[in-house]
């Protein structure tokens, strides 16, 4: 475990699904990755629209007990992480082990900040549409309280 590449991704004003690819890509490939600033990745689209998208996926619950879910993320970290759990074959073994290669936090630990931070350029907020939701307004308006 200890001979594997660790990728260090600062996801600021990065598209969060464009970026959620590429982090699949890298940890099926069996390198670990870390991601930090998940709060400043952002969702494309106007905030109206995509808040409101965002909550009426809360509404689906189960009718019988809410106990049994399905459980929606409202912290940055684990809205990124289940975006890039869409992107694995999770309940394979080659998936499982690749979801243990992730890391994602809130800010920049201590331990990460002298690390080399890689940034993707495709992945960055250069789009044609310029309307943008960083995932803290989308996280707030969901009930996180930080």
């Amino acid at each position: 475990m200890s001979g594997e590449e660790t990728v260090y991704i600062d996801a600021t004003d990065q598209i969060a699904g464009r970026l959620s690819s590429k982090v699949a890509k890298l940890i099926l490939s069996g390198k670990r990755v870390v991601v930090v600033n998940a709060e400043k990745a952002l969702v494309s689209g106007s905030r109206t629209s995509v808040i409101n998208q965002w909550k009426e996926r809360l509404e689906l619950a189960s009718k019988v007990n809410p106990i049994y879910g399905p459980i929606h993320p409202r912290r940055p970290d684990n809205i990124l992480r289940r975006m890039v759990r869409g992107m694995v074959p999770r309940k394979k073994p080659k998936g499982a082990s690749a979801m243990k290669r992730l890391r994602i936090y809130i800010g920049v630990p201590s331990a990460v900040k002298a690390s080399k931070m890689t940034k993707f350029e495709d992945a960055a907020a250069t789009r044609p549409i310029p309307v943008y939701v960083t995932m803290r307004d989308l996280s707030k308006s969901l009930g996180w309280n930080e």
